[in-house]
């Protein structure tokens, strides 16, 4: 169990980004098979053999498995760094870790490699050896331009609606309201400390008036976090509504108030922003303002604003529709 303190101080300065250089990395666990691809499956069937064949191209995405994601190990810092802010691009972030020296990534990789079970030959020696960050980075830069980007508009959606909900309960009302639901590995003690479940360490840390690094992402099945002195502590965790494809309301919902309102109102089981819905369902911005407005003029859909965003919601009325329990 891992038990991070905190102070009131530490909300104030908690803040929450997304980075598309760790979704890139926890992409490529999927469609490795290396964790199971979940409600992610027929993306995955999609992007299998494209990401065979950029395998094949870049040994250095199989390496990077051995120093990546191992679960209460030790893990590099370099391949993907923590982002400064909301929405940093991708080539910020890649920016960011080709510029790491060498020496520093030979110096991580090595503490990963001496931790774990030894690894092939092969993978060691482009490991170890002295293009180890532009390969890693060539290999994660492909990775996303052939891949993750085509639907990063979507993911970024779904992690975007995370973030302005998560944010608002934590700025309203606390520790207790942003932790809740955001994982069975994760809760509040109520008594200053935050308690995560992970691996088999049983470890104790503080903030300090530092606060955390919420970073919700769209591939990860479980709580992962960053605990180390030289990074800010980040909190990586599932984000809610990542499932590809909206949940299906009742057929005859859709006969009712066609295929696309009924949409909205399933997909609205997760709060959002007009902007958000666009991109979830791929609809003009107008075009979605017109549904919303038709949707709350029947009383099926809230409206509140959270900050500068405006964030919508199913009703009680909307929240039976869509189960079939009215009676």
């Amino acid at each position: 169990m891992f038990r991070i303190e905190v102070t009131p101080q530490d909300v104030a300065a908690s803040r929450f980004a997304i980075s598309p250089l760790i979704e890139t990395m926890h992409a490529q666990w999927v469609l490795s098979g290396r964790t199971e691809a979940g409600m992610h499956r027929h993306w995955v069937a999609r992007w299998r053999e494209p990401y065979q064949e950029l395998e094949r191209r870049h040994p250095a995405l199989r390496a990077a498995t051995a120093i990546t994601g191992n679960r209460g190990h030790a893990n590099v810092d370099f391949v993907a760094p923590p982002p400064a802010g909301l929405s940093v691009p991708f080539a910020a972030e890649l920016a960011a870790m080709r510029s790491t020296p060498v020496g520093l990534a030979h110096a991580e990789i090595g503490a990963v490699l001496a931790a774990r079970p030894p690894v092939a030959a092969w993978a060691r020696e482009l490991l170890l050896g002295p293009d180890v960050v532009r390969l890693l980075a060539d290999a994660y830069e492909e990775l996303w331009t052939e891949i993750v980007s085509v639907a990063w508009p979507r993911f970024h959606a779904v992690l975007e609606r995370d973030v302005i909900q998560r944010a608002g309960r934590l700025a309203a009302y606390g520790w207790a309201a942003a932790l809740d639901d955001l994982s069975s590995q994760v809760r509040w003690d109520g008594d200053g400390f935050i308690g995560i479940r992970m691996g088999r360490r049983d470890e104790r840390h503080r903030l300090g008036g530092k606060g955390l690094l919420f970073l919700p992402s769209v591939f990860a099945g479980s709580v992962g976090a960053y605990l180390e002195e030289a990074w800010p502590y980040a909190l990586v965790y599932p984000a809610r509504g990542t499932a590809m494809v909206p949940p299906a309301p009742a057929p005859g919902l859709a006969l009712l108030m066609g295929r696309t309102r009924a949409r909205v109102l399933a997909e609205l089981a997760v709060p959002a922003t007009t902007t958000h819905l666009a991109a979830l369902l791929g609809q003009g911005l107008g075009t979605m303002g017109g549904h919303l407005a038709a949707l709350r003029g029947a009383g099926l859909v809230t409206r509140a604003r959270t900050g500068r965003s405006v964030l919508y919601s199913r009703s009680p009325l909307g929240d039976a529709l869509v189960a079939g329990s009215l009676p």
